[in-house]
């Protein structure tokens, strides 16, 4: 059985960033040493921000013509109310 040789350090954080870490750590329920020490390993492993430049390819409608009668697409507050009550009765049924 190996021994893991632990050092004590200090370090310095922005206050709002210990404050934002604290919190994580807390809500996983872990130590803010765990959070620290697996953040490091993903930078220093170069595990973090592969994925930052994957590009992600978005669909493209094919509709042709114009919208739908009573659509009026100059008003993005009402192009948003639709999509929100679109979006609570899929929520109604189930994603269906």
């Amino acid at each position: 059985m190996s021994l893991r040789v632990v050092e004590k350090i200090t370090i310095r954080l922005p206050r709002d960033l210990l404050t934002r870490a604290r919190r994580k750590a807390a809500a996983e329920g872990r130590t803010l040493t765990s959070l620290i020490e697996e953040g490091l390993r993903l930078v220093i492993d170069g595990k973090y921000g592969k994925n930052k430049s994957k590009r992600i390819s978005q669909p493209v409608s094919d509709a042709t013509g114009p919208p739908f009668p009573g659509i009026d697409i100059s008003n993005s507050a009402a192009l948003q109310e639709m999509e929100d009550l679109e979006y609570i009765q899929r929520l109604k049924n189930g994603f269906k």
